[in-house]
Order: C-alpha cells, then sequence, then structure tokens
C-alpha cells in the first residue's frame, strides 16, 4: 500500500490486481478524510489520506475497488449488444456481408484486438476494449464481423473495411493504447551475446 515519505509527498505503490491490471494506493498528506477511486491507464488508482490506519486500508481499498468493477460491469456491452452492434455496423457498412456472429465474447487477448473463426461463426475482442470510445470498439467489431466473409487481409476485405469513416481515427487509438501499454511494462534485462 501506499507510504508516506518523510519529505512530505506520498509515495505509490501498485499492487498486482486480481483480472484487471494493477492497483495503485497512494496516501497523501493533503488529503484529510475523503477517499477517491477512479480508473487510469489500465489501473485503478485509491487515493486515501496518509494518516489512515492500516486496518482501515485494508478495510477500504478492497470497497472501493468492488464499487469501480461494479460501475464498470454496468458500462461494459454484454454479447447481446456487441451482437446488435455489429449487425448494424454490417447493415450499414457492407450490406452484401450476410453472415452474422453466432457468439461475441470478451477476451483477455494481450496481442491482438479481436479475433474470429468465420467455421463457428465466433469472434473473441479484447477486454482491452471495455473502456474504449466507441468508435474504436466499432472499428475492432467490423473488422471482425468482415472476416465472416473475407478470411484473409486482401483486396476486398481491405476496401470493406475502409468504408468504416473512423478507421484512421481508431487506428490511431489502438496503436496509442499498444504504445503506451509497452512504455509501462517493467524494464526487461537484457542478456548479453
Amino acid at each position: 500500500m501506499g507510504e508516506f515519505s518523510g519529505s512530505g509527498e506520498f509515495e505509490e505503490v501498485t499492487l498486482p490486481g486480481v483480472d484487471e491490471g494493477e492497483i495503485l494506493v497512494i496516501r497523501s498528506k493533503r488529503r484529510k478524510k475523503s477517499i477517491s477511486a477512479y480508473r487510469q491507464g489500465g489501473r485503478i488508482v485509491i487515493s486515501i489520506p496518509a494518516r489512515m490506519s492500516k486496518a482501515d486500508e485494508r478495510t477500504i481499498v478492497p470497497e472501493m475497488i468492488a464499487k469501480i468493477r461494479s460501475q464498470e460491469e454496468t458500462k461494459t456491452p454484454g454479447e447481446e449488444e456487441l451482437i446488435n452492434r455489429i449487425d448494424e455496423l454490417l447493415t450499414e457498412l457492407a450490406p452484401e456481408i450476410t453472415e452474422r456472429p453466432l457468439s461475441v465474447s470478451w477476451r483477455g487477448m494481450r496481442e491482438r484486438w479481436g479475433s474470429c473463426t468465420s467455421v463457428d461463426r465466433t469472434i473473441r475482442i479484447s477486454d482491452r476494449l471495455k473502456f474504449a470510445p466507441d468508435f474504436a470498439l466499432d472499428y475492432v467489431l467490423f473488422h471482425e464481423a468482415i472476416h465472416l466473409q473475407y478470411f484473409d487481409h486482401g483486396p476486398e476485405f481491405t476496401e470493406t473495411l475502409a468504408r468504416f469513416e473512423d478507421s484512421e481515427l481508431a487506428s490511431a487509438y489502438l496503436d496509442g493504447y499498444e504504445a503506451a501499454e509497452r512504455a509501462l511494462l517493467e524494464p526487461t534485462e537484457l542478456k548479453r551475446l
């Protein structure tokens, strides 16, 4: 948990989260009674008064984490909403694609934003997109849905994907997200040759 340093500033300490990245507890000398919790950069940040006892901290921090996660659950689209959104996107932008997914699910994917298995018509979306702007999520949903008809990234696929109006913005968002994730990774030790 966070510790107050002798210089009058707060010290940050991160704790590994269960499924959702890291939890950061900040003990702040400026904070007298109030406690705040919010999501920032994939982490849950909890700011508590520096004078809070360890016992109170052990009680309050899990409550605040549960509260943030509960709020997030109500904002995350479920499978039916994702299927409906794909149907809207295909109807509007690619009416020639008549295949529709049988299932769309969130998955803990770190190497990809989404994947599609056209044989069983399933789409999986990275859970990193749960709190992304709608245009970024729509872009990935549309991209994966196009694979229901076009299995590779050939010319027909590319032409269809180009119909997505905010594709440059969505690509920039996704590239920026990945760059930020790479920057936040712990440095790895280099091996000598």
